[in-house]
């Protein structure tokens, strides 16, 4: 899973990406014609402090990497976190990523793979 840095590249997945939410993250996706999915995770300060915003970056980095094999390929997504992730634990966090995606119809069983 590769990182999306580039604002431009922000701007088009929200632009022309659909979205869909839950009372932790919001997350946009948008197909990138690439074998891969990229990812890009935004943190506002109204969230807290800077150790605060790098801890629930680190905890969604880590969800996502940890599911990316059970993800569709060939997407951006572009992950938000909300004020009420503040306190939320890996789980909860790992949680609201396995339902958005499932709202956005990406997740694949493992065993259709093979």
């Amino acid at each position: 899973m590769e990182s999306l840095k580039k604002n431009r590249d922000f701007q088009i997945v929200y632009k022309k990406g659909k979205s869909y939410a839950n009372r932790y993250l919001v997350m946009y996706l948008l197909e990138n014609k690439l074998n891969k999915n990229r990812i890009g995770i935004s943190v506002s300060k109204k969230v807290g402090n800077s150790v605060v915003r790098h801890r629930i970056k680190r905890l969604i980095k880590e969800s996502c990497r940890l599911k990316d094999r059970n993800f569709a390929q060939g997407y951006d997504i572009i992950i938000i976190a909300r004020t009420t992730a503040k306190e939320k634990s890996y789980q909860q966090i790992e949680s609201a990523i396995t339902h958005l995606a499932k709202l956005h119809h990406i997740i694949v069983d493992p065993a259709e793979k093979k």
